[in-house]
């Protein structure tokens, strides 16, 4: 076949993973999932390769995701994946890091055939346990975890998976349900692909895969050649859950790819802000492609020239039954950790630091009179800060980075249940000021309503320890969180927002880029006139 006739086919590939992904919005109970995006969708060839990913999606979802098929194949074992299967698992350490996430597989048969699976992963409002908060002590306290199993077998529902799902969280419709739009999302991946097998009068992915993976590493290690081979380290400081933490790393950069080793990091703590090294590594690769080929197509190809290593019982590291419930707050810091590394060798196309981690929102909504009782209610809201600032641009505000993930609006997030946003607006002068200004952190006030008291899961980082600038740029302004009526309020952990009191939220800014007093004046002046600096 021509090469134009090959590119078709990978663009029709591409465009059934959208669709893929689109169903799983379209279906989605969760706001998490249908609001803000947190999800990741791919079809994967018959050896468990990811071929192509949905745009939609999360580097934290789609590159654990990709390691997670060959898990799917190995535990269930060849002789039992059959026509009409779907798998499921929210196993940390063979999905996406966490419980909270839910992976579902699905085989792609033509005939008797097995030619590959989809895959879709979806953050769920709950899992049981603790609950989605930092404060459990083992992976056990944290919520139901599911290993590898079948959720349809040759078409049969399983029924007993069903009813322990449903036995042991607090929103039962809308896990289950989630999980069915996750299964709904790899059937239409399914019957798309088959359909494009009969137009393009192929036998199954194993041609197309091949022509992917051979261009998609020709161009990941011509991109790499942008970066001389060496050594290269950085440090930061992070706020952790009761102390700050050091993450570290070394990139070793050769004509292979890049591995980065994160030996020097801190202990794994005993709260759930520790990060399976399978997360690490996806935000790890998802830093040195965006800065070195965003260009490129995320696929088995791109991904396999990057590795990690860690030392045993670092926060990078973490072990069964290390809790890991909430680490993405220590692991979105790993891509400007690794980015600061590689800063040193290409100064012109790295940022400063930014706000990094998101600031969720997860609240349990409890009535505050025993003499009144409500139904409880699970809430989640996803904020963020500023990133840091661009050597020729400014930091973008209140943005997800490196996550990419939505927030979910103050309406959608307000027909959820109990709550009132009261307000939600940029936070002047938290960007740090240099030649190109970091991007601004956000205020938002929320409350409880209709007699309502919040159980509210804190989950915050750089209180302590805000971003830096970089290459003369100042520092970002660190975030801050308390009540209303001005009691200090833990970055981390449970604790308990009044019926008649409000939670307020600063976010943090990101660094700022070279040196402030080279700002151009009207860059400057705007922002005065905008309100983002006074």
């Amino acid at each position: 076949m021509s090469e134009v006739h090959n590119q078709v086919m990978w663009n029709r590939l591409i465009s059934i993973v959208e669709e893929q992904a689109l169903t799983l919005v379209r279906t989605a109970f969760s706001t998490s999932v249908r609001e803000a995006g947190d999800l990741s969708a791919g079809v994967f060839d018959r050896d468990g390769r990811m071929v192509a990913q949905a745009v939609t999606g999360t580097p934290g979802h789609v590159n654990t995701m990709a390691a997670a098929v060959p898990h799917f194949i190995n535990d269930i074992g060849p002789e039992r994946i059959h026509p009409g299967d779907v798998y499921v698992t929210n196993d940390p350490w063979k999905g996406t890091g966490h419980l909270h996430d839910i992976t579902v597989a699905t085989p792609v048969f033509r005939g008797e055939e097995l030619i590959g699976f989809f895959a879709s992963t979806a953050h769920v409002v709950d899992v049981g346990g603790s609950g989605y908060g930092p404060d459990a002590r083992e992976v056990y306290e944290e919520g139901l975890r599911i290993p590898i199993l079948k959720w349809v077998e040759r078409g049969e529902l399983n029924q007993d998976l069903v009813t322990i799902v449903r036995q042991n969280v607090r929103e039962a419709d809308q896990v289950v349900g989630d999980i069915h739009g996750l299964a709904a999302s790899n059937e239409t991946g399914r019957r798309r692909l088959l359909a494009m097998l009969e137009e393009f009068d192929l036998s199954g992915l194993d041609y197309l895969s091949v022509f992917v993976f051979e261009r998609t590493e020709r161009a990941t290690l011509d991109a790499l050649t942008n970066v001389p081979n060496g050594v290269y380290r950085n440090d930061m400081q992070v706020d952790g859950y009761d102390a700050t933490l050091t993450l570290a790393v070394t990139i070793t950069v050769t004509d292979e790819g890049m591995h980065a080793d994160f030996t020097g990091t801190s202990p794994t703590s005993a709260f759930g802000v520790n990060v399976p090294l399978t997360y690490a590594q996806a935000y790890f690769t998802y830093g040195m492609l965006v800065a070195l080929a965003p260009e490129l197509p995320n696929n088995f190809a791109s991904l396999a020239p990057f590795t990690v290593s860690a030392p045993p019982g670092v926060i990078l590291n973490a072990e069964h039954p290390d809790p890991v419930a909430v680490r993405h707050v220590i692991g979105h810091f790993v891509t400007d950790l690794c980015l600061g590394a590689i800063a040193q060798a290409r100064p012109d196309r790295i940022p400063a630091e930014g706000a990094g981690a998101l600031w969720n929102f997860q609240a349990s909504a409890r009535s505050a009179s025993a003499d009144d009782p409500k139904p409880p209610v699970e809430l989640l809201m996803f904020n963020s800060g500023g990133t840091g600032a661009r050597p020729r641009l400014d930091g973008l505000t209140a943005t997800a980075f490196p996550s990419g993930v939505r927030t979910m609006s103050a309406e959608a997030t307000e027909q959820v249940g109990p709550i009132i946003i009261w307000r939600k607006e940029i936070r002047p002068d938290s960007g740090g000021l240099g030649r190109q200004r970091g991007g601004l952190g956000q205020v938002i006030e929320v409350g409880p309503t209709d007699g309502y008291l919040f159980e509210f899961s804190a989950m915050f980082d750089r209180v302590e320890n805000p971003a830096r600038g970089r290459a003369g740029g100042e520092d970002g302004a660190a975030g801050a969180v308390y009540l209303d009526d001005g009691t200090p309020f833990a970055s981390k952990g449970k604790q308990t927002v009044a019926a008649d009191r409000r939670l307020i939220m600063e976010l943090p800014g990101g660094g700022g880029f070279g040196d402030p007093a080279e700002r151009d004046p009207d860059a400057d002046a705007n922002d005065r006139t905008q309100g983002y600096i006074t």
